[in-house]
């Protein structure tokens, strides 16, 4: 494997048992459950570094895309190559246990990004500070709202010093001052030459500014975007993140 590679997929798919309601009848009887493909034979290579923006609308794959890399959701057929130690702002209840308070979910999600004892224990603190979740961090996981567990999950992979990062558009759940913290967050990272920043959501506005290259999904397939496509994208949606996000300018 190629020294500069990241991430690689090779014909990579992802098919879900689709289960209908039955009659009483149709129960004594064998019936194959439909298939529904979520991702259909992903070829993709991403390098040490590369800024990879996934769009696409709902529903075409993203999410699915972004939890086959972190290893949440096993693929159904083809090869998942990755190298380098991943933090996933994807799914937020993963790695994080839902009757522990926020203090021992710092430290067990903390040791599931790769850090060890001694760099949890001294990066507590500083985790909890960037939460902002105040006297919450002492309370249970499952009386967090979204937003919530994604500020601590963010606040983990900022300590992680993660190699890649998997983000999804969960991180728009905050609320505005968050939002702006991350994005002034995103902006440091991606001065970070050696972190692959692999983010997804179905408006491309969210992503433009933090990728060097688009990947757009429709309904489990790649489509390749040419460099006019990107630079459209670009041009429409520059004016609206200005918009709606002034103070991050």
């Amino acid at each position: 494997m190629d020294k500069t590679t990241a991430i690689k997929l090779t014909n990579v798919s992802k098919d879900y048992a689709l289960r209908e309601k039955s009659t009483l009848i149709e129960k004594f009887i064998k019936r194959k459950n439909k298939i529904f493909s979520a991702l259909k034979n992903i070829n993709l290579t991403i390098q040490k570094g590369e800024r990879v923006g996934i769009i696409g609308s709902n529903g075409s794959g993203k999410t699915t895309l972004l939890k086959i890399i972190g290893g949440i959701t096993p693929h159904t057929t083809g090869i998942v190559e990755t190298y380098g130690k991943i933090a996933s702002l994807i799914d937020l209840e993963a790695g994080f246990h839902p009757d522990l308070t926020g203090e021992e979910n710092i430290a067990l999600n903390g040791l599931l990004v790769g850090m060890n004892q001694s760099e949890v224990k001294e990066n507590k603190k500083k985790i909890s500070n960037f939460s902002g979740i105040g006297q919450f961090i002492k309370r249970p996981f499952y009386t967090y709202s979204s937003g919530m567990k994604f500020r601590l999950a963010l606040a983990v992979a900022v300590a992680s010093k993660c190699e890649i990062l998997l983000l999804d558009e969960i991180f728009l759940s905050g609320d505005d001052k968050f939002l702006y913290k991350t994005i002034s967050w995103l902006r440091g990272i991606n001065r970070r030459q050696n972190l692959t920043l692999v983010i997804a959501a179905h408006d491309p506005m969210f992503v433009w500014e933090f990728a060097q290259r688009y990947i757009m999904l429709d309904h489990g397939k790649i489509v390749e975007l040419s460099i006019n496509d990107v630079m459209s994208i670009r041009r429409k949606n520059a004016s609206l993140w200005k918009k709606i996000f002034p103070h991050t300018i």
